[in-house]
């Protein structure tokens, strides 16, 4: 009865891994939760109270058009352009319900049966299925510890070929945290416009950087982007995962073919949800600041806590978004599970405690932790792991 495609269809482990969190929960369990990836700070109240406002006064009741109200999208446009120098015109702005769904839709308006689409990994968890979806091979280029999870442009050229249509760059990386530095971008960047490659660039969490790494997007970084394809969005950065709010930063025959795509299938984004999204932006950005404060210290603290697990391996310090990434394969050995998802399931199950198999993210020795979560849980968490591990350790 079901389609070929939604058989095929991988579903999203963090997504199943939160389902079974809470079946727990409801259960009675004392269930900790470093799965999911947003912030646990409430939306800023300067937002709330400009929505409230915005739907007492009749307000985004009804269809905006499908690549977003007008005045959104200009705001996207000068908030970029004030941070980062690089002027899109909103006619170059699209928005839609969330940044999974822009790269949903990028890969729909793009791909043909038989295109190519490099991705590095570890890689988000959806990249591969979307791709999958909208009729495209997904081509694996695989990254090393030793590059801190990073690829080369020396990489890229060998992976590429006529067949390829476009590479997905996550900076800073889910699941890694891992940063391209200006340098590493540019020359990616440079490689693909030489090539006749599109890059796509997820950059939801280019402003949660932290020590000494400064917020930088691409459009920062060079002044040619017609070959470029931003995609951000609000989530992360001002808490808002539940509005679903994401955009995209292209040239116009690209905002155009998403419009075209969004006015047959969503339409358009929730006008409240957009509103909230042209508050946040005008608005104060002081709540923000004091977040990503909080996270440089979570970090500072989750990477000290992790790192003395025993069989835990950390690379070099992440600098962006809210996770680590280490390699738990000692750990394995040590407790005698064959697979870093056998060690996953088991800790759920025995100690409560909700992490994700890096075979999710293309990396079956590692798992990855979320510290987008108060420091003392965080904490608690990690001791029930000890104490897993010391459980199983082999005698």
């Amino acid at each position: 009865m079901l389609s070929q495609r939604i058989n095929e269809l991988k579903p999203s482990k963090t997504t199943m891994s939160a389902q079974l969190a809470s079946e727990l929960k409801d259960q009675g369990k004392d269930v900790i939760s470093l799965g999911l990836g947003e912030p646990d700070f409430s939306t800023p109240k300067y937002i709330l109270d400009a929505v409230n406002e915005a739907m007492y006064k009749g307000k985004g009741h009804h269809y905006s058009p499908s690549a977003g109200m007008s005045e959104l999208r200009q705001a996207i446009a000068d908030f970029h352009a004030d941070h980062d120098g690089y002027r899109y015109e909103k006619e170059e702005v699209f928005v839609c319900d969330g940044a999974k769904m822009a790269l949903y839709f990028i890969c729909q308006i793009l791909l043909n049966p038989g295109d190519q689409v490099l991705i590095p990994s570890p890689y988000w968890v959806s990249y591969l299925e979307q791709v999958k979806l909208a009729g495209g091979q997904a081509v694996i280029i695989p990254s090393q510890e030793k590059q801190d999870y990073k690829i080369t442009v020396e990489q890229v050229a060998t992976h590429a070929n006529e067949q390829t249509k476009f590479l997905i760059l996550n900076t800073p990386s889910n699941p890694t945290g891992m940063v391209y530095s200006g340098d590493e971008v540019r020359a990616i960047s440079d490689y693909c416009r030489e090539h006749n490659i599109l890059l796509v660039v997820d950059e939801i969490y280019y402003r949660l950087v932290y020590g000494d790494t400064q917020p930088q997007s691409i459009m920062s970084l060079t002044d040619n982007l017609d070959h470029v394809i931003i995609v951000n969005g609000f989530s992360k950065t001002y808490a808002m995962t539940g509005w679903r709010l994401g955009y995209v930063l292209a040239r116009q025959e690209i905002i155009q073919a998403l419009a075209k795509l969004a006015s047959q299938s969503n339409s358009n984004a929730s006008g409240l949800s957009q509103y909230a999204g042209l508050a946040a932006l005008q608005g104060s950005q002081e709540d923000f600041a004091n977040m990503r404060m909080t996270f440089a210290k979570r970090l500072e603290n989750a990477y000290d806590k992790v790192s003395q697990l025993p069989g835990f391996q950390l690379s070099s310090k992440a600098r962006g978004a809210f996770y680590l990434f280490p390699d738990i394969s000692e750990a394995c050995q040590l407790t005698g599970f064959a697979t870093a998802d056998d060690f996953v399931n088991a800790l759920l199950a025995e100690y409560y405690v909700l992490v994700i198999p890096g075979s999710a993210f293309g990396s079956d020795q590692h798992i990855r932790l979320s510290y987008a979560t108060d420091q003392d849980t965080f904490n608690q968490a990690i001791e029930r792991i000890h104490a897993f591990i010391e459980t199983h350790r082999r005698k």
